[in-house]
Protein backbone atom coordinates (compact mmCIF):
# COMPACT_ATOMS: atom_id res chain seq x y z
CA UNK A 1 0.00 0.00 0.00
CA UNK A 2 1.48 3.69 -1.00
CA UNK A 3 1.45 6.37 1.85
CA UNK A 4 -0.88 8.24 0.99
CA UNK A 5 -3.16 5.39 0.22
CA UNK A 6 -2.98 4.85 4.16
CA UNK A 7 -3.22 8.36 4.78
CA UNK A 8 -6.61 8.82 3.31
CA UNK A 9 -7.87 5.60 4.89
CA UNK A 10 -6.34 7.15 8.40
CA UNK A 11 -8.61 10.34 7.79
CA UNK A 12 -11.66 8.21 7.07
CA UNK A 13 -10.72 6.28 10.39
CA UNK A 14 -10.57 9.78 12.40
CA UNK A 15 -13.68 10.78 10.58
CA UNK A 16 -15.95 7.43 11.67
CA UNK A 17 -14.61 7.22 15.56
CA UNK A 18 -15.35 10.90 15.96
CA UNK A 19 -18.55 10.34 14.46
CA UNK A 20 -19.22 6.99 16.28
CA UNK A 21 -18.26 8.42 19.98
CA UNK A 22 -21.02 10.88 19.82
CA UNK A 23 -18.76 13.62 20.60
CA UNK A 24 -17.87 17.04 18.86
CA UNK A 25 -14.41 17.46 18.24
CA UNK A 26 -10.70 16.57 18.58
CA UNK A 27 -7.74 18.51 20.60
CA UNK A 28 -4.26 18.17 20.05
CA UNK A 29 -0.95 19.30 21.28
CA UNK A 30 0.58 21.36 18.94
CA UNK A 31 4.48 21.37 19.23
CA UNK A 32 5.75 22.39 15.83
CA UNK A 33 7.46 18.81 15.07
CA UNK A 34 7.16 16.77 12.75
CA UNK A 35 4.72 13.76 14.16
CA UNK A 36 1.95 16.27 15.58
CA UNK A 37 2.06 18.46 12.16
CA UNK A 38 1.16 15.14 10.37
CA UNK A 39 -1.74 14.50 12.79
CA UNK A 40 -2.78 17.74 12.31
CA UNK A 41 -3.22 17.80 9.17
CA UNK A 42 -4.73 14.36 8.47
CA UNK A 43 -7.27 15.41 11.88
CA UNK A 44 -7.77 18.51 9.61
CA UNK A 45 -8.64 16.68 6.58
CA UNK A 46 -10.81 14.48 8.12
CA UNK A 47 -13.45 16.42 10.14
CA UNK A 48 -12.81 20.33 9.05
CA UNK A 49 -10.84 22.94 10.93
CA UNK A 50 -13.80 23.72 12.87
CA UNK A 51 -14.10 20.73 14.95
CA UNK A 52 -10.04 20.33 15.71
CA UNK A 53 -8.98 22.21 18.52
CA UNK A 54 -4.85 23.09 18.70
CA UNK A 55 -2.86 23.97 21.49
CA UNK A 56 0.58 25.30 21.80
CA UNK A 57 1.85 24.31 25.51
CA UNK A 58 4.08 26.51 26.74
CA UNK A 59 6.74 25.24 30.05
CA UNK A 60 10.00 27.04 30.00
CA UNK A 61 9.58 26.23 25.81
CA UNK A 62 12.23 27.47 23.42
CA UNK A 63 10.65 29.95 21.21
CA UNK A 64 11.24 28.37 18.68
CA UNK A 65 9.22 25.99 19.25
CA UNK A 66 6.16 27.94 19.71
CA UNK A 67 6.92 29.70 16.52
CA UNK A 68 7.43 26.78 14.65
CA UNK A 69 4.24 25.56 15.80
CA UNK A 70 2.66 29.02 14.83
CA UNK A 71 4.01 28.82 11.30
CA UNK A 72 2.56 24.48 11.20
CA UNK A 73 -1.25 26.46 12.52
CA UNK A 74 -0.82 28.67 9.34
CA UNK A 75 0.47 26.43 6.75
CA UNK A 76 -2.22 23.99 7.69
CA UNK A 77 -4.71 26.73 8.25
CA UNK A 78 -6.01 25.21 11.27
CA UNK A 79 -6.83 26.90 14.88
CA UNK A 80 -3.85 27.38 17.89
CA UNK A 81 -3.64 28.69 21.15
CA UNK A 82 -0.98 29.35 23.06
CA UNK A 83 -0.87 28.44 26.81
CA UNK A 84 1.79 29.39 29.09
CA UNK A 85 1.99 27.25 32.19
CA UNK A 86 5.84 27.87 32.81
CA UNK A 87 4.78 29.93 36.50
CA UNK A 88 2.02 27.17 37.14
CA UNK A 89 4.94 24.78 36.73
CA UNK A 90 7.40 25.84 38.83
CA UNK A 91 4.69 26.43 41.77
CA UNK A 92 3.81 23.04 41.72
CA UNK A 93 7.49 22.53 41.85
CA UNK A 94 7.80 24.62 45.12
CA UNK A 95 4.41 22.71 46.50
CA UNK A 96 6.30 19.23 45.49
CA UNK A 97 9.78 20.15 47.31
CA UNK A 98 11.29 19.33 44.15
CA UNK A 99 13.74 21.79 43.65
CA UNK A 100 16.23 19.26 43.54
CA UNK A 101 14.35 16.48 41.52
CA UNK A 102 15.91 15.00 38.66
CA UNK A 103 15.93 16.31 35.39
CA UNK A 104 13.98 12.88 34.36
CA UNK A 105 11.30 13.63 36.81
CA UNK A 106 11.07 17.58 35.93
CA UNK A 107 10.32 16.61 32.33
CA UNK A 108 8.14 13.84 33.10
CA UNK A 109 6.09 16.52 35.29
CA UNK A 110 6.06 19.28 32.21
CA UNK A 111 4.97 16.50 30.16
CA UNK A 112 2.20 15.38 32.18
CA UNK A 113 1.28 18.69 32.88
CA UNK A 114 0.62 19.62 29.18
CA UNK A 115 -1.90 16.55 29.32
CA UNK A 116 -3.76 17.57 32.28
CA UNK A 117 -4.57 20.61 30.35
CA UNK A 118 -5.48 19.09 26.97
CA UNK A 119 -8.10 16.61 28.75
CA UNK A 120 -9.34 19.84 30.54
CA UNK A 121 -9.88 21.28 27.22
CA UNK A 122 -11.32 18.10 26.17
CA UNK A 123 -13.53 18.23 27.80
CA UNK A 124 -15.17 21.40 27.54
CA UNK A 125 -15.30 20.64 23.79
CA UNK A 126 -16.80 17.27 23.80
CA UNK A 127 -13.46 16.15 22.25
CA UNK A 128 -11.18 13.13 22.22
CA UNK A 129 -7.30 14.18 22.37
CA UNK A 130 -5.00 12.99 19.41
CA UNK A 131 -1.96 11.33 20.18
CA UNK A 132 1.28 11.80 18.43
CA UNK A 133 3.31 8.78 18.78
CA UNK A 134 5.02 7.21 15.86
CA UNK A 135 6.01 3.38 15.32
CA UNK A 136 9.65 3.95 16.68
CA UNK A 137 8.71 6.09 19.76
CA UNK A 138 5.78 3.67 20.75
CA UNK A 139 8.31 0.40 19.86
CA UNK A 140 11.08 1.68 22.84
CA UNK A 141 8.60 3.52 25.09
CA UNK A 142 10.01 6.98 23.96
CA UNK A 143 6.83 8.64 25.42
CA UNK A 144 5.68 9.83 29.62
CA UNK A 145 3.36 7.40 30.93
CA UNK A 146 0.33 9.06 31.65
CA UNK A 147 1.85 12.37 29.86
CA UNK A 148 2.37 12.47 26.27
CA UNK A 149 1.17 8.53 26.81
CA UNK A 150 -1.90 9.65 27.87
CA UNK A 151 -4.47 9.45 25.14
CA UNK A 152 -7.59 8.45 23.64
CA UNK A 153 -6.58 7.40 19.61
CA UNK A 154 -2.66 7.03 18.05
CA UNK A 155 -3.20 8.20 14.25
CA UNK A 156 0.59 7.63 12.73
CA UNK A 157 1.37 4.99 15.54
CA UNK A 158 2.04 2.54 12.83
CA UNK A 159 4.26 5.07 10.95
CA UNK A 160 8.05 5.02 11.10
CA UNK A 161 10.16 8.95 11.46
CA UNK A 162 10.90 8.32 7.82
CA UNK A 163 7.02 7.62 7.06
CA UNK A 164 6.12 10.90 9.38
CA UNK A 165 8.29 12.92 7.69
CA UNK A 166 7.33 11.81 3.84
CA UNK A 167 3.40 12.36 4.96
CA UNK A 168 4.29 15.81 6.62
CA UNK A 169 5.16 16.76 2.97
CA UNK A 170 2.48 15.07 0.93
CA UNK A 171 0.26 17.51 3.22
CA UNK A 172 2.28 20.33 1.65
CA UNK A 173 4.22 21.28 5.31
CA UNK A 174 7.21 23.40 4.15
CA UNK A 175 10.46 20.77 3.90
CA UNK A 176 12.21 23.38 7.06
CA UNK A 177 9.34 21.54 9.14
CA UNK A 178 9.44 18.53 8.00
CA UNK A 179 12.96 17.86 8.62
CA UNK A 180 12.98 19.30 11.88
CA UNK A 181 15.24 18.19 14.50
CA UNK A 182 13.05 16.07 16.76
CA UNK A 183 12.89 17.49 20.28
CA UNK A 184 9.97 17.82 23.61
CA UNK A 185 11.54 20.79 24.20
CA UNK A 186 11.54 19.87 27.70
CA UNK A 187 15.53 21.40 28.06
CA UNK A 188 18.22 23.43 26.66
CA UNK A 189 19.67 21.23 24.17
CA UNK A 190 16.94 17.95 24.32
CA UNK A 191 16.52 16.34 21.42
CA UNK A 192 15.21 12.76 20.85
CA UNK A 193 18.30 10.74 19.66
CA UNK A 194 20.52 11.73 22.03
CA UNK A 195 17.84 10.84 24.82
CA UNK A 196 16.90 7.57 23.39
CA UNK A 197 20.95 6.77 22.55
CA UNK A 198 19.72 5.89 19.03
CA UNK A 199 18.77 7.20 15.53
CA UNK A 200 15.64 7.33 14.47
CA UNK A 201 17.68 5.76 10.85
CA UNK A 202 18.21 2.86 12.82
CA UNK A 203 15.23 2.34 14.54
CA UNK A 204 13.16 3.05 11.31
CA UNK A 205 15.13 -0.08 10.14
CA UNK A 206 15.14 -2.03 12.48
CA UNK A 207 11.48 -2.14 12.88
CA UNK A 208 11.25 -2.85 9.25
CA UNK A 209 13.33 -6.09 9.16
CA UNK A 210 16.81 -4.10 8.00
CA UNK A 211 19.79 -5.14 9.13
CA UNK A 212 21.63 -2.70 11.34
CA UNK A 213 25.02 -2.49 13.78
CA UNK A 214 25.04 -4.49 16.39
CA UNK A 215 25.09 -1.61 19.30
CA UNK A 216 22.36 -0.01 18.04
CA UNK A 217 20.31 -3.14 17.92
CA UNK A 218 21.31 -3.93 21.65
CA UNK A 219 19.90 -0.58 22.42
CA UNK A 220 16.50 -0.75 20.95
CA UNK A 221 15.79 -4.11 22.51
CA UNK A 222 17.16 -3.10 25.87
CA UNK A 223 14.68 -0.05 25.52
CA UNK A 224 11.90 -2.06 24.21
CA UNK A 225 11.77 -4.52 27.49
CA UNK A 226 12.23 -1.87 29.93
CA UNK A 227 9.36 -0.17 28.43
CA UNK A 228 6.80 -3.10 28.34
CA UNK A 229 5.20 -1.93 31.44
CA UNK A 230 4.10 0.95 29.26
CA UNK A 231 2.35 -0.65 26.47
CA UNK A 232 0.86 -3.18 28.38
CA UNK A 233 -2.67 -2.85 30.04
CA UNK A 234 -2.52 -1.88 33.75
CA UNK A 235 -1.75 -5.32 35.84
CA UNK A 236 -4.73 -6.31 37.75
CA UNK A 237 -4.44 -9.30 40.76
CA UNK A 238 -6.91 -12.35 40.09
CA UNK A 239 -10.07 -12.37 40.95
CA UNK A 240 -11.41 -11.88 44.59
CA UNK A 241 -13.44 -15.64 44.87
CA UNK A 242 -15.71 -14.97 47.74
CA UNK A 243 -16.90 -17.74 49.94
Amino acid sequence: MKLKEYLNQTEAFLKDYLESSHLDSYVLGLSGGVDSSLVAAIARNAVGKDKLFCYAIDIESDPKDIEDAKQVAKELDVNLEVINLTETYHSYLKVLNGKDFIRLTKSNLKVRMRMVALFAYAQEHRGLVLGTDNADERYVGYFTKYGDGAVDILPIVHLTKAEVREGAKLYGLSNLLAERVATAGLFEGQTDENEMGVSYADLDAYLLGKDINEKAKERIEHLHKISEHKRNPIPEMKPFKRD
